[in-house]
């Protein structure tokens, strides 16, 4: 562990660590391994609270954490590990409140909290949008934002400003953006599934697992998903 953990520190330190061994992890749902990264991640963020950078990745480290989590129906992991993230994200956002991706990653995990618990929505339902909506406003140009604002809508219930259609609306503006963008031909995939429109449905989850054949988690949408 101490040694995983200077690792780590070495290369947060030298601006080497990057998202990779979390995108990995998330990606063939290993939480044992998202789980220590996300508690070495954690000893960081805790030994300088005004690290900004720091926050960030820690809230990032759970985010995929309870992304994994709601994949295997885990809600109280989920819900932990999604408030978890809020907690740092929030710091890093107060920290430094021009970044769009801090305020994406933060209104990422306020969805992901809304999808532990429906009845969260209440709770995080503003902050699931308003956050998206603020990093859009920083950068109207990424498609990982309108992918995350997606995700928001398509947890939210209509009443809280959400919807499939409006989720539907993100993804295929998410895609616009940036067509090499596979979690948004997943989630594409998932929303058109709920929406009945299999046969679409099954092709935009073909086109992920296309573009990352690594990920579990589209190849068990892609499995149950009707081609027509």
């Amino acid at each position: 562990m101490m040694k995983a953990f200077i690792t780590i520190a070495a290369l947060f330190a030298t601006g080497a660590f990057n998202d990779a061994e979390l995108v990995k992890a998330r990606d063939r749902q290993d939480r044992a391994a998202l789980e220590k990264l996300a508690g070495d991640l954690r000893s960081l963020a805790d030994k300088d609270p005004k690290d900004a950078a720091a926050q960030y990745r820690f809230a990032l480290a759970e985010s995929y954490f309870a992304e994994v989590a709601i994949e295997t129906r885990d809600k109280a992991a989920a819900k932990n590990a999604a408030q978890a993230g809020i907690d740092a994200a929030e710091r890093a956002v107060n920290l430094k409140a021009d970044s769009s991706e801090y305020q994406r990653l933060l209104g990422t995990l306020c969805g992901q909290a809304v999808s532990a618990n429906t009845l969260a929505a209440l709770k995080y339902g503003k902050c699931a949008l308003s956050s998206v909506n603020r990093a859009i406003e920083l950068d109207p140009k990424s498609s990982n934002n309108y992918l995350s604002h997606g995700v928001g809508n398509y947890y939210l219930p209509p009443a809280f400003g959400g919807g499939i259609d409006l989720a539907i609306k993100d993804f295929r503006k998410a895609i616009e953006l940036n067509s090499k963008n596979a979690d948004a031909y997943l989630w594409l995939g998932v929303a058109l599934r709920k929406d009945n429109q299999h046969a679409e449905a099954h092709k935009a989850l073909a086109k992920s697992l296309e573009l990352n054949p690594n990920r579990l988690w589209a190849k068990q949408q892609l499995d149950k998903t009707p081609a027509q």
